[in-house]
């Protein structure tokens, strides 16, 4: 409906100081939904006919218009400031009950309905670092009331592997699986891995014949036809190297990372079962799996892991007790 039609547009000489009243104390209640807003809009417009129409107004009316809105907005005002601070509050009791989700949220609602409550944001931002804080109290907590466990853990799969760390030029030493050394295992081909100290794994295939094949990946199947393979490592002379020795050639081809992952879990999953690896480059080349090899593999898969978790819980109290430093600086 157009306010312009409304009965008070048209005939504002009908306007009384109950009229008047009325609608100012419409406008000033402190609801914020959204009903609400659009009725205090509507009624804001009829407002500002009423003052185009003053003329038709006698002195007591008008002496309540200049100095009763004023104070009915204020009220209005007041009563958003109170219901932001009583949400303010319920946080705040999340936040002492250990209910640190349920707190975020408040205070990000309370962020996002009560912009204009200047106090109440100011309160809630120092409430919300509070919490931050706690946050990572508990990481750090949890970190160090683990961390032991899984030391022990990692020493005692260690028991079955070499370390190898040139302690001149290598930050990072290698953990090997003692019978897949390099002076073992001369002059034959096989999938060996190692794992770095921060829980790295590395996969190698390794090949060792009269003439080269140049390969640049594997593929590992069992005999019910399921298969993995790693991606392709073109020859650098590094990821992908070659040497000869005595007329023969050995091929070593390094997979990092995602680069040999499925591979990995693969054998880890098939390590009972006859495992198939079949070389791929210029020339293939086909062999089994050693029971030796898989025992291998499985157990440094499991080390990595460990390892893995050691170092991710490490850095993650690292970042925690450095979060709380600027936390508290804040605060």
């Amino acid at each position: 409906m157009n306010d312009k039609n409304s009965y008070f547009y048209q005939n504002p000489d009908k306007v009384n100081k109950e009229t008047i009243l009325l609608l100012l104390l419409l406008y000033s209640t402190g609801s914020s939904s959204e009903h609400i807003l659009v009725k205090k809009e509507r009624l804001y417009r009829i407002f500002v006919y009423f003052c185009r129409s003053l003329q038709n107004i006698n002195i007591m009316n008008k002496l309540i218009l200049y100095f009763l809105f004023p104070v009915l907005i204020f009220t209005g005002c007041n009563s958003r400031e109170k219901e932001a601070n009583i949400r303010l509050q319920n946080a705040r009791q999340m936040y002492e009950q250990g209910e640190l989700n349920a707190a975020k949220s408040e205070i990000d609602s309370l962020r996002t309905h009560y912009k204009d409550v200047v106090n109440v944001q100011r309160e809630g931002l120092e409430l919300m670092r509070l919490v931050e804080v706690k946050e990572c109290e508990g990481i750090i907590t949890f970190c160090d009331s683990l961390l032991p466990l899984k030391r022990m853990e990692a020493e005692e799969l260690k028991e079955g592997f070499l370390l190898e760390k040139d302690q001149t030029y290598q930050e990072v030493g290698n953990y090997v699986w003692k019978l897949q050394s390099i002076e073992r295992n001369v002059m034959r081909c096989y999938i060996r891995s190692r794992v770095n100290e921060r829980g790295e794994m590395f996969l190698e295939s390794v090949f060792f014949g009269s003439r080269p094949i140049n390969h640049t990946s594997i593929r590992v199947s069992s005999d019910d036809g399921q298969f993995a393979e790693t991606e392709t490592i073109p020859f650098d002379g590094g990821l992908n190297y070659h040497f000869k020795d005595l007329g023969n050639t050995t091929e070593v081809v390094t997979y990092s990372g995602d680069k040999g992952v499925d591979v990995v879990k693969f054998i880890y999953a098939h390590a009972g079962e006859c495992i198939k690896v079949e070389y791929r480059g210029d020339k293939s080349y086909t062999i089994y799996m050693t029971d030796a090899d898989k025992k291998a593999l499985v157990a440094t898969y499991d080390l990595a892991t460990v390892l893995n978790d050691i170092d991710n819980m490490i850095t993650r109290r690292a970042k925690a007790v450095q979060r709380i430093e600027y936390l508290k600086s804040k605060l």
